[in-house]
């Protein structure tokens, strides 16, 4: 009697660089650079900030000699794998901004990440960008006592960072229940300032936005050195006034910058559209964001066709900065975050998942995100976001406009401007440390799912050692 084994590949989509992709399928790549160039403004890297600063740039100076340099296609980054977030949260510890600058130079900085969400939402819809945005605000729930807390305790200091009455509303179980049922949900603060998106439709809408404008789009163009004025290619040399890097979690590849960025990975996973019954469950029907309260925390979005979409740190970081192109992810991280799915929404159980993907994000030593431009050199550059990039980026791009059009502004003045933070140790020691962080942060997980009333010990020392 013969035995078949049965078939246990998996059915959904793993990697391909992102579900967001799936609708209107992987772009045709934009010619390659066609050989040594003299421009205004060299951007290199494809994403939200290069075509958000070539954006603002062609609107204050048309006749500025503009060109985007992408490895891959616009979008192919985080730009276009990210959680769909348009958050108002920084990019940063503001307690840091606020002690190098002033605690009114850091209640700036909040006030403009809060009027960047609409900022991008104002454009998109001049601009006919149809990316799925809504505005419904963004939602961080607690599920057990030291969530709770943490939360409770944070909130003190956000208030004194600018985050008023109206900017952060505390919901008890009930009025949370009321906009989604969270399973275990027992606390949750609820914020305005959020947006759904749908990532990639926001970054090809963009990029063809900034070609119309008569920016040079490059694709299929490693940038494989940056030097003073000049970024080099195999294709050839672009010889720039000004040379911005915008290469975020893929500046550890670019010659020189091994340890100025660490590259954060994060994963997601899509489910099928959900049944009306699960919706009914869940009572979700607004476009709210979610994030729990985990140490080792997801994010979560509804998608505009009825699926659920959650991400987190799998797999944070491969040895010596290496990212895999692919954005595939691992079946032990799949089956993490289909877990953390469905602890969350039980209605979700039997619900098929349909995409897995990952990408990577650019993390400072110090976790705060800046802004630079050496008029001597010509070199500049924006990033660290710590995966709130998908708002900032937008800050950054008018802010690198200022900077290079050298006009002293409000935006010139924010403390992440010119803010210099040392590079992550060599390795092994940046492997072990942020691989040893990770599992530290999901046992202090286990340890406060079992009762503990406050944050675990395990997670306040990870905090300090990561300088988070």
């Amino acid at each position: 009697m013969s035995t078949t084994t049965p078939d246990t590949s998996p059915t959904f989509v793993n990697g391909d660089v992102a579900f967001w992709f799936r609708e209107g399928g992987i772009p045709a790549r934009r010619p390659a650079l066609p050989g040594d160039l003299d421009v205004d403004v060299a951007l290199v890297g494809g994403g939200y900030t290069s075509l958000w600063t070539a954006y603002y740039l062609k609107q204050a100076a048309p006749d500025l000699r503009i060109a985007v340099l992408e490895k891959e296609f616009a979008g192919f980054g985080a730009s276009g794998r990210n959680g769909g977030w348009l958050s108002s949260e920084p990019p940063g510890q503001m307690h840091r901004y606020a002690k190098a600058h002033g605690r009114e130079s850091a209640i700036a900085m909040q006030r403009e990440m809060f009027s960047s969400v609409d900022e991008v939402i104002r454009v998109a819809a001049e601009e006919g960008i149809d990316a799925d945005i809504q505005k419904d605000g963004l939602l961080h729930v607690a599920t057990n006592a030291a969530q709770q807390r943490r939360l409770r305790e944070r909130l003190p200091a956000l208030r004194a960072e600018g985050w008023g009455e109206d900017d952060l509303v505390e919901l008890d179980a009930d009025q949370l229940a009321e906009r989604v049922r969270v399973a275990r949900a027992r606390y949750a603060q609820w914020s305005p300032h959020c947006a759904r998106i749908q990532p990639a439709k926001l970054v090809r809408g963009l990029a063809d936005v900034v070609e119309r404008m008569g920016v040079a789009i490059y694709e299929g163009t490693e940038v494989t050195e940056i030097r003073p004025r000049e970024a080099v290619t195999p294709h050839g040399t672009v010889r720039a006034t000004y040379v911005i890097r915008a290469l975020e979690g893929f500046t550890a590849g670019l010659r020189g910058h091994r340890r100025s960025w660490l590259p954060m990975n994060s994963s997601m996973i899509v489910t099928e559209p959900l049944p009306a019954s699960a919706w009914e469950e869940i009572g979700w029907r607004g476009a709210e964001l979610i994030g729990d309260e985990a140490n080792s925390y997801c994010y979560i979005q509804r998608t505009t066709d009825g699926r659920i979409a959650i991400g987190g740190r799998g797999i944070p970081y491969m040895f010596g900065s290496h990212v895999d192109q692919r954005g595939e992810t691992r079946t032990a991280t799949q089956l993490q975050l289909q877990a953390i799915l469905r602890q969350h929404f039980p209605a979700t159980e039997g619900v098929a998942i349909d995409h897995t993907w990952s990408g990577v994000l650019g993390v400072p030593r110090d976790w705060c995100a800046t802004v630079h431009l050496d008029e001597k050199t010509g070199l500049g550059w924006a990033g660290g976001y710590v995966g709130h990039g998908v708002t900032t980026t937008n800050l950054a791009g008018r802010t690198l406009r200022d900077l290079i059009l050298r006009q002293e502004t409000d935006l010139t003045r924010l403390p992440w401007v010119g803010r210099k933070v040392r590079g992550w140790e060599p390795e092994p020691l940046r492997w072990l440390g942020v691989r040893s962080l990770y599992v530290a942060y999901r046992a202090a997980d286990r340890h406060e799912n079992s009762g503990l009333e406050r944050t675990s010990v395990i997670a306040r020392v990870a905090n300090v050692i990561s300088g988070r």
